[in-house]
């Protein structure tokens, strides 16, 4: 495996950490992946395995058809989503699926993160709205996850969890921490009213600040 290769697993074995160190996740549930670009491959994480016990050796490199290029151990289950989803989005280059608390609380009551936070809409692109809900494994799973994110960066997986995207792995996992913040936010403003979403117009200025102002240039 060249250079490159080697880079996307290190940098899926220290998101994975970054993760789990967030109670993100629990155990060996998530998976993380990133696109190598130029070589139609991606990098994913395995299946089973805790993020503190992962070498080098353990990410899969895979084709675009799901095939094992290099690796020791079994693909993430959810291997044909990653694809699934790289495939429907040319922009996204890598993906991170997590639980955090407060998410999974409005994927499990089937509840969108409303767009009403500065920083959702401008790395998100809008509301996250959540799937239909699907058993683990189910044909039409990659389906409804696609169509209920849309353009937008990330999407409620119902009763399940968190799925991110990023023109990076560190703004994968960056939207996974603001997603979290805003999911919390949410359930706290319930009590107070309940969260008010900006207008279509300011939504798109936002995203679009994000996009061509925002950070160093």
């Amino acid at each position: 495996m060249s250079l490159k290769h080697q880079i996307a697993r290190k940098e899926i074995i220290e998101a994975g950490l970054e993760i789990q160190q967030a109670a993100f996740v629990v155990g060996t549930w998530g998976n993380i992946s990133v696109r190598i670009e130029e070589d139609e491959l991606i990098a994913i994480t395995p299946s089973g395995i805790e993020y503190n016990k992962l070498v080098n050796e353990n990410i899969a490199i895979v084709d675009m058809e799901g095939n094992l290029i290099d690796g020791n151990l079994k693909p993430s289950t959810e291997l044909m989503l990653h694809l699934s989803l790289y495939k429907a989005r040319p922009d996204v280059q890598a993906i991170v699926h997590t639980h955090p608390v407060h998410c999974t609380a409005m994927a499990t009551a089937r509840k969108p993160i409303p767009a009403a936070f500065e920083d959702l809409v401008q790395i998100i692109g809008g509301r996250v709205h959540v799937s239909e809900y699907r058993l683990p494994g189910a044909e039409d799973l990659s389906t409804v996850i696609r169509h209920a994110m849309g353009e937008r960066n990330a999407v409620l997986i119902a009763n399940h969890g968190l799925m991110t995207m990023g023109r990076t792995l560190k703004e994968a996992i960056q939207a996974a921490y603001v997603c979290e913040n805003a999911a919390r936010a949410t359930l706290l403003a319930a009590n107070v009213g309940g969260a008010v979403e900006f207008s279509p117009t300011d939504i798109r200025i936002l995203r679009n600040f994000y996009l061509t102002q925002y950070g160093q240039r």
